[in-house]
């Protein structure tokens, strides 16, 4: 039963912890790529333009299809965390009139009851938007909204980095900051290659926490892939027989593998902590334990794919470079 609520609860690609200490959610490794068509609609034939000035009508190619938005959004509702801090991060915060109850970053995001795996729609149209970003539709969401003229952003978990980019930009298109994005994605990947390009080599184990039952991920998540950035070997990858990508490890496994790290990414949904992992029965005597190579991650930090994607590759980073210290 927990496996089975654990992969429905990955299907809706929601936030990783919630004020209500919700079990931890992480992105999947849905294969929709999203990518940026921007199509600027005059008088004339219907023309592709990489132009950095907003420019209105604009079509781009979602996870759903071709969502044109005829004007810039000015009433734009946000039921993705991830986008949520990416509308702000490139500029359009000001055009976000609601955000989900899992988009607690950044501060000044207007947090509402909505939700986002569980949506309604009269309260989203409630808010009049002229644009509504998600990362899950349960099976209506996005055709009842078309019926009522909202145009719908359908933007699932990352598969990789690729997405993660594809993503931003095409959020930049759709709310007139083409620019910014195109910036903020920049920033992003010399950001990420000088956090790896600095890291040292290490040839060392780890376990990612997704909450205190073990779940764990594989190398062929997101997750996994930025951690793959350092060259470390994850201790989940053979306990995964079934290639499910978010295995439920045991604690004599984990006893057994003794990883080199552990990164906890059930800090803020599940109270974990160096100290708490000291104190499960076995694990004292843990490499990581001993030499004080349990980290914790910031939940969300650890589970979204937006901008602050920077700060759990310099995390982990930082880890590795602890351990290489003399």
């Amino acid at each position: 039963m927990r496996r089975t609520a654990i992969a429905a609860v990955l299907a809706l690609v929601v936030s990783a912890c919630s004020a209500s200490n919700a079990a931890p959610t992480v992105p999947t490794t849905a294969q929709a790529t999203t990518t940026t068509t921007i199509t600027t609609t005059t008088t004339a034939a219907p023309t592709t333009t990489t132009t950095t000035t907003p420019a209105f009508p604009v079509t781009v190619e979602a996870a759903n299809g071709p969502v044109t938005i005829e004007q810039q959004p000015s009433a734009i509702v946000s039921l993705s965390p991830t986008a949520t801090e990416t509308l702000f991060a490139i500029g359009a915060g000001g055009q976000v009139v609601a955000v989900d109850d899992q988009s607690t970053y950044p501060e000044e995001a207007p947090v509402s009851d909505l939700s986002g795996f569980s949506p309604n729609v009269e309260a989203i149209v409630a808010y009049d938007p002229d644009l509504v970003v998600i990362s899950f539709d349960p099976g209506d969401l996005i055709s009842s909204l078309d019926t009522l003229g909202v145009p719908v952003i359908l933007q699932p978990a990352a598969a990789g980095f690729d997405d993660v980019y594809s993503q931003i930009e095409q959020l930049g298109a759709a709310t007139g900051h083409l620019a910014d994005a195109a910036a903020l994605v920049a920033n992003m990947q010399e950001s990420i290659d000088t956090a790896v390009a600095g890291a040292p080599d290490a040839n060392l184990t780890y376990y990612h926490e997704l909450d205190p039952t073990f779940y764990s991920v594989t190398s062929s998540t997101f997750i996994g892939q930025v951690y793959g950035l350092f060259g470390l070997t994850n201790i989940a990858d053979p306990a995964d027989t079934d290639g499910y990508g978010y295995p439920q490890l045991s604690a004599e496994y984990l006893i057994e593998q003794d990883p080199d790290l552990i990164f906890l990414a059930d800090t803020k949904c599940c109270g974990q902590s160096p100290e708490t992992v000291a104190e499960r029965p076995g694990w004292d005597s843990l490499t990581a334990v001993v030499n004080g190579r349990v980290i914790p991650l910031d939940d969300d930090v650890a589970s979204r794919w937006g901008p602050r994607l920077v700060d759990f590759v310099e995390q982990i980073a930082d880890a590795v470079a602890l351990v290489k210290t003399p």
